[in-house]
């Protein structure tokens, strides 16, 4: 009977594609229940996070005895010395015909040598342990895999330390008949399949995948190189890596679960090694949770953030990201006090104000495409693009630790429930978000450096707990967006916070549920007195600038920094929130947009700051400040033109006292500082130019002397939140609240020209001269 021969790819089917996009659990863990996030006094808003314990590699994988046995000896194994198309064995167990070796026992087998055309094929009946060897080998089949694990216990393959071995296959394959579609890789297992030792081996995957368990994988250490027409590493249980060296060249995924029927099962787990992985699809993808504790990490997907299709937004009304939210705007928006909208300004009309099926061939061909997975997105015109995240999970994301070095095309973390960075050193390039998680994003230590992305950081609910975070973005520097769901157990945890609680301690870890109440009606806050009634009767909170659409509630995602630094370099928001902003500590500085469509800051509900330093500046147009609910006070200050990159900001007391020297990167006209240095009734000087003799880090200077700029305004603050301008205290900003974020979450700021609670239109301070200098 003639042999069937079946493309070179993986039989992908819309059901399993179906059952991955749904399968987002993750694995089973003893959970405990904190408050992660939680509001300040004077709201009824309550936020509360279930969270798993730490999870690390410990405590989803176990090595036993036969996995770290690399030991063997002459008398105690069966050697097979392959020699072209043949090979001689010595001991048991193991039998040689047609050019293929068959081991059907268990035991030690030492393999050496070079097999041109054939395949070591494991078939051992009682499912005992097979100890493999390579000693130098070299292993060819040109139409199947070359080792072949069909049946055992569990396989060991040891790499003989100072050995450098080599297994290939051919670009077909030919199976027996028309169901048969593996094996599919040039080492494949049905069995658990183990790694260790410290030899080389040298794995090239022509037909498909490189190497391949249908049960657990597991490599405790070595040298493996791996190129491959599809996927490199990959096994359904499990991946487990617990040190190593490992180069992966792959047109698909370079290391992956897949098991997406088991919540305990399909996870990737890392405890260390050094990884060099350049993919087709997605670095290191996990089914259900990735772990990895450490190790040094060079991922580059789908040729880099260079290769990242162009955004392109939905227009200014409709949803996606940066849009506004997909509502009708409000007919009347005002002016701002010049009388004129910005000519960036979108206007109702959308325009500023200046004016392929899959082949059901069973013919012979290696596969050219790379799988598009569960990750695919669609355009208009239903082209599917394959997903090329560096780190991406279904379930939970977590980083321990680890030095990574990312360029991708896609996310560059990527969790389709929560990330939580724990500690690691980040350098990223993404051609989309940075770190995204679909619901809480959370980061309690390391250093993030995301020096290239369209957004930074989204999440649903995003919290800095500790760890220096410098991000660069096309658009939103940081975007709280999208929806939680609440469960009733998590409805049963919440809590009030107490005054002055602070959001979260730096211990915590992993997030699986995430929950938001919000009282109805109303933003974030029922203080009758911190709200304001529209002219359409709409009840709005006030506070340091617009909020959302009037009439609607904010959403109810939330961006929380609680300590840490965070650096962001925004061409569209700098922080972004489609709900509220909480800031209880740590050192936050924006360098928003120069265009008047964004903001530094864009939140919908409230911005409220006990604690901590913050400085943003940007543009003018849709400038917003923090909320009248905060416990420390804050200054904004729009000057009559704008500045330029490198024009230092100086804030000080009326005793001479410095409250803020600053030098923005980019141009601006309006920046926004509070410091627990700021009283409410101080009396301030705002200066503009000038140098100090201090040392700049992001450009704020936190030493040395300040000398020579210009006076530009003298004035008594009155309020939690005073907004400043040349001639004094004024009223807030007239713009509306910025476009939202991602997901099309986003929403229209409030009305325009309405009064900021504790502030007047009076001049109350000294009007600033243009010919005083400092």
């Amino acid at each position: 009977m003639k042999k069937k021969i079946i493309t070179g790819s993986k039989l992908w089917s819309v059901a399993m594609i179906t059952a991955m996009v749904t399968a987002c659990s993750a694995p089973a863990a003893t959970s405990s229940t904190a408050n992660a996030a939680v509001s300040t006094t004077g709201t009824t808003k309550t936020v509360s996070v279930s969270e798993q314990t730490s999870v690390k590699y410990a405590d989803l994988v176990t090595m036993d005895a036969d996995d770290t046995n690399v030991s063997w000896s002459a008398t105690d194994s069966t050697t097979i010395k392959l020699n072209g198309t043949t090979a001689s064995i010595t001991g048991s167990g193991a039998k040689a015909a047609n050019g293929s070796v068959t081991i059907s026992a268990a035991g030690t087998y030492v393999l050496s040598g070079k097999l041109t055309d054939g395949q070591i094929v494991v078939n051992v009946a009682d499912k005992g342990t097979v100890h493999l060897v390579l000693n130098g080998a070299t292993i060819n089949d040109s139409d199947s895999a070359s080792i072949y694990i069909q049946k055992a216990g569990k396989a060991i393959i040891t790499l003989e330390e100072g050995t450098e071995n080599a297994v290939s296959d051919g670009k077909t394959y030919v199976y027996a008949d028309d169901t048969t579609d593996e094996p599919d890789a040039a080492i494949f297992s049905k069995a658990d399949l183990t790694f260790n030792g410290t030899g080389k081996l040298t794995v090239t995957g022509n037909y498909n995948e490189g190497i391949t368990s249908k049960d657990d994988l597991k490599i405790v250490s070595g040298t493996i190189n791996v190129k491959s027409a599809d996927d490199g590493i990959k096994g359904k249980d499990m991946v487990a890596i617990q040190a190593g060296t490992i180069t992966i060249d792959s047109e698909g995924d370079g290391i992956k679960s897949t098991n997406d029927t088991d919540t305990t099962k399909g996870f990737v787990a890392i405890a260390g090694g050094t990884f060099n992985i350049q993919s087709g699809s997605d670095g290191i993808q996990a089914e259900t949770a990735l772990v990895t504790d450490g190790g040094t990490f060079n991922i580059v997907t789908g040729g880099g953030s260079a290769n990242a299709p162009e955004k392109v937004e939905e227009g200014p009304f409709g949803g996606g990201g940066g849009g506004w939210g997909g509502g009708t705007p409000p007919t009347d928006m005002g002016t701002p006090p010049d009388g004129e909208p910005p000519a960036d300004m979108p206007s109702n009309n959308g325009t500023n104000a200046a004016g392929a099926a899959p082949s059901s061939s069973t013919n012979a061909t290696a596969p050219t495409d790379s799988i598009a997975d569960a990750d695919t997105s669609t355009t208009a015109a239903e082209e599917e693009t394959t997903s090329a995240k560096a780190l991406k999970a279904g379930a939970d994301l977590t980083v321990n630790g680890g030095t990574y070095t990312i360029n991708s095309m896609d996310d560059s973390l990527h969790s389709n429930n929560n990330v939580i960075v724990n500690d690691g050193k980040f350098s990223i390039e993404s051609g989309d978000d940075g770190i995204h998680a679909d619901q809480a994003l959370t980061i309690n230590g390391g250093t993030i450096t995301i020096a290239k992305s369209y957004e930074g950081l989204e999440g649903a609910i995003i919290t800095l707990n500790d760890g220096n975070v410098d991000v660069t973005a096309s658009d939103d520097g940081v975007n709280a967006s999208g929806e939680i769901t609440a469960t009733d157990a998590d409805a049963n945890a919440a809590a009030t916070a107490e005054d002055g609680t602070k959001a979260a301690n730096t211990d915590t870890t992993a997030v699986s549920n995430t929950s938001v109440t919000e009282t109805t009606g109303t933003t974030s806050t029922t203080d009758q007195s911190n709200q304001s009634t529209d002219t359409n009767s709409n009840t709005r909170p006030q506070g340091g600038g617009p909020g959302g659409m009037p009439g609607e509630s904010a959403s109810n995602s939330e961006l929380h920094i609680n300590g840490g630094s965070l650096t962001v370099n925004a061409g569209g928001d700098g922080l972004d929130s489609n709900g509220s902003i909480y800031m209880t500590d740590g050192t936050v500085i924006v360098n928003g947009p120069t265009d008047n469509g964004n903001g530094a800051l864009d939140y919908d509900g409230n911005f409220e700051l006990s604690g901590g330093y913050l400085v943003a500046a940007g543009s003018s147009g849709m400038a917003q400040a923090t909320s009248e609910a905060s416990t420390q006070n804050t200054i904004a200050m729009t000057f009559p033109e704008t500045q330029k990159a490198g024009t230092l900001v100086h804030v000080e007391d009326s005793e001479g006292n410095n409250i803020l020297t600053f030098a923005p990167a980019k141009d601006y006209q309006t920046v926004v500082v509070s410091s627990p240095d700021l009283k409410k009734d101080g009396s301030y000087v705002i200066y503009s130019g000038g140098s100090s003799t201090g040392k700049a880090v992001d450009g704020l200077y936190t030493d040395g002397t300040y000398s020579g700029g210009t006076k530009v305004v003298a004035f008594q603050s009155t309020s939690n939140v005073t907004w400043v301008n040349e001639s004094g205290v004024t009223t807030a900003n007239s713009g509306m609240g910025g476009p939202g974020g991602g997901r099309g979450q986003g929403g229209f700021g409030g009305g325009r020209n309405r009064t900021e609670s504790g502030t007047t239109t009076d001049t109350t301070g000294t009007t600033g001269t243009t010919d005083t200098t400092k």
